[in-house]
């Protein structure tokens, strides 16, 4: 009985482990850039990024002044400044986009240094 019980939790726990294993895929990448001069961008697989479906996305900025910050935001609650003022390097933050317009700016060059795109 004890076997059986056994067998039947491993099998359960295959199961699981079968169902949750797709979470663990590949999750879609996302470029973004801003400097050194004033010029922001995000690009998918290096294009202008326009349009993407629904999901969770990987988004790595490469800020290359002390100038500039990279924030985010958008529906669902996205409010991510991902780098900040004084920062210069790369950052990567995971984020859960969903249906809507997203905003990216450099907050103190906003009239200029802005982009957006649409999640469908």
């Amino acid at each position: 009985m004890t076997r059986i019980r056994t067998l039947t939790l491993l099998g359960a726990l295959g199961a699981a482990l079968a169902v949750t294993a797709p979470a663990g895929a590949v999750i879609p990448k996302l470029t973004g850039t801003v400097g050194p001069g004033f010029t922001i961008s995000l690009k998918r697989f290096k294009k202008p990024l326009v349009s993407l479906k629904a999901g969770t996305y990987s988004i790595t900025v490469s800020d290359k002044s002390n100038i500039h910050n990279f924030h985010l935001r958008g529906p669902g609650g996205v409010n991510k400044q991902i780098t900040a003022i004084g920062f210069v390097g790369t950052k990567t933050v995971t984020v859960k986009l969903v249906k809507g317009i997203y905003r990216y700016v450099c907050d103190p060059h906003s009239f200029t240094m802005k982009g957006s795109f649409k999640v469908t």
